[in-house]
């Protein structure tokens, strides 16, 4: 018997960001229905995927963490690491 997959509630703040030429998707989610934190993932174009370890308290703690890495290391930190990222 295959379990079933929890729906996801995806936060607003969650879509594709385009800077310096490059375009990731940032995922922003939880299960839908609950008040558990929230869980982030960006997905490059070449379909690598950065999950962050710890969950945040808030879609905008998340997609805040997402543009402080942007701010700090540049969108193409997501791009170089030939090893699984994990911030």
């Amino acid at each position: 018997m295959m379990a079933k997959k929890e729906k996801l509630e995806h936060s607003e703040l969650a879509g594709e960001f385009t800077d310096d030429g490059i375009t990731v998707l940032v995922d922003i989610f939880r299960t839908s229905g609950s008040n558990e934190d929230w869980t982030m993932e960006v997905v490059t174009q070449a379909e690598d995927l950065i999950r962050w370890d710890e969950p945040f308290a808030t879609d905008r703690d998340a997609f805040d963490e997402f543009l402080a890495v942007v701010a700090r290391d540049g969108i193409r930190s997501f791009l170089e690491d030939e090893e699984p990222s994990v911030h």
